[in-house]
C-alpha cells in the first residue's frame, strides 16, 4: 500500500511530561523485583519450563550522557519465541502484537519514563531516547546469526540475542513505542524496514496515513532521530502495517483413497496473534478455467492463536479426469488465507 510522503517543520514545543518522578521510580523498582511472578504467566507446554534467567545489561548514550538498562528474561519465554514458526508474510506487525512479552516491554518503558522525567524530556525527545537505545544494539544478518536468510525476531529474541537486522530492530521499536501509547506503523520497503510514529509538532519526513502524519524513524545505525530519513528513501513509497493483531493461518494435509472416495485430514494452525472466527476449510478437484469438481466445505470453526484443529472431509472422485486436489482455508469474509495443491493426476 503506497503512502503520501511529506516533510514538516516544528512549530511549537510538545507538552512536558507531568508524571511524578518519585512515583515512577518506585514503580520501576517494584517491576524489576517482580520478575518471578511473571514466570508464572508463561504459556503451558508439555515439558517443564526452564527456571533459568537470562541477565542482560545494556549501555548507550543519549544527550551526552551514558545510560544503562538491566533486564532479567526467563530462558523459557525466550525459547518459546525462538521455537515459534516463521510464516511467509510481510505483515511484521504479528511479531509486535504477540502478548506474552508485554510485561518485559513494560519494564523497558518504566526505565525510559524514569529517564524522561529525570531529564525533563518532551515527547519527541522521549522517542529519540528510545530509538537511541535500539540503535545501540549491533546490526546482525539473519544468515550469520541463524540458519535462515529471512528470520524476523520477536522483541525478546532481539533483546536476548543482543541485536538483529532492520526488521528486528523495527519490530522491537514498534513494540516499545506502541506500549508507551504512541500510534506506530511499520514501513516495509523492498530491502528495508523502518517505523513511522504519529506525533505532532515535529520536524522531518513523514508518511500520510488516513490524514495523519507518521514521522519516519530509522532503527539501524546510530544518530538518526525522529523525522530523519536516509536519502535513498526520499520520495519512495512503502507498504505499511498498522499494529493490529491478526490471525495468520497455516495448514497441512494428508489424504487416502477408499474406492471412489477421497478421505482427507487437514491440520489447521493459527500461528499469531488474534482469534480466527468463523473460518472454513474448502476442498475440491481442479476442473480448469476456474471451475471445480465435487467441492465440499467444513463447518465453520473458531481458532485462537497458538492453537490448531484437525478437519476431516470426504470427497467423491470425478471419473476419467485430469485434475488435482485443491485445499483452501477461507476466512469469515470468504477469502482464502491459506491454500495448497496436489500434483496433477488422472482418475
Amino acid at each position: 500500500m503506497g503512502l503520501i510522503i511529506g516533510h514538516s517543520l516544528n512549530t511549537s514545543n510538545s507538552i512536558r511530561n507531568s508524571k511524578n518522578y518519585d512515583e515512577l521510580s518506585q514503580k520501576y523498582d517494584e517491576l524489576m523485583a517482580d520478575y518471578q511472578k511473571i514466570l508464572g504467566r508463561m504459556p503451558l507446554t508439555q515439558e517443564k519450563p526452564s527456571t533459568e534467567v537470562v541477565e542482560k545489561e545494556y549501555s548507550w548514550s543519549y544527550q551526552e550522557k551514558r545510560w544503562t538498562l538491566s533486564l532479567l528474561i526467563p530462558e523459557s519465554i525466550y525459547e518459546f519465541y525462538k521455537n515459534q514458526e516463521r510464516v511467509p508474510t510481510d505483515e511484521y506487525s504479528i511479531y509486535v502484537t504477540h502478548p506474552f512479552d508485554d510485561d518485559y516491554i513494560k519494564s523497558i518503558i518504566e526505565k525510559m519514563n524514569k529517564i524522561a522525567i529525570q531529564q525533563d524530556l518532551i515527547e519527541s525527545e522521549k522517542i529519540n531516547l528510545v530509538i537511541s537505545f535500539v540503535q545501540s544494539l549491533p546490526y546482525t544478518y539473519d544468515n550469520i546469526t541463524t540458519p535462515y536468510d529471512d528470520y524476523p525476531r520477536y522483541p525478546l529474541e532481539t533483546l536476548v540475542d543482543g541485536g538483529g537486522d532492520c526488521e528486528d530492530t523495527s519490530i522491537l521499536t514498534a513494540a516499545i513505542l506502541s506500549e508507551m501509547g504512541y500510534k506506530v506503523i511499520l514501513l516495509d520497503y523492498p530491502n528495508h524496514v523502518a517505523c513511522g510514529v504519529n506525533i505532532e509538532n515535529v520536524y522531518g519526513s513523514y508518511y500520510l496515513v488516513n490524514d495523519e502524519k507518521y514521522f519516519y524513524l530509522e532503527t539501524t545505525g546510530e544518530g538518526w532521530k525522529l523525522g530523519d530519513m536516509p536519502d535513498e528513501f526520499h520520495g519512495v513509497s512503502a507498504h505499511y502495517s498498522e499494529l493490529t493483531p491478526i490471525p495468520i493461518i497455516t495448514h497441512q494435509w494428508n489424504a487416502s483413497w477408499d474406492r471412489d472416495l477421497l478421505k482427507i485430514s487437514i491440520l489447521v494452525k493459527n500461528v499469531v496473534s488474534a482469534i480466527a472466527e468463523n473460518y472454513k476449510v474448502w476442498v475440491g478437484f481442479d476442473a480448469g478455467d476456474d471451475r471445480i469438481w465435487n467441492a465440499v466445505e467444513s463447518d465453520p470453526f473458531d481458532l485462537n492463536f497458538g492453537r490448531e484443529i484437525t478437519i476431516n472431509l470426504t470427497l467423491e472422485l470425478p471419473t476419467e479426469k485430469h485434475t488435482r486436489l485443491i485445499v483452501y482455508v477461507v476466512n469469515n469474509e470468504g477469502y482464502y488465507v491459506s491454500d495448497s495443491y496436489s500434483k496433477w493426476f488422472d482418475t
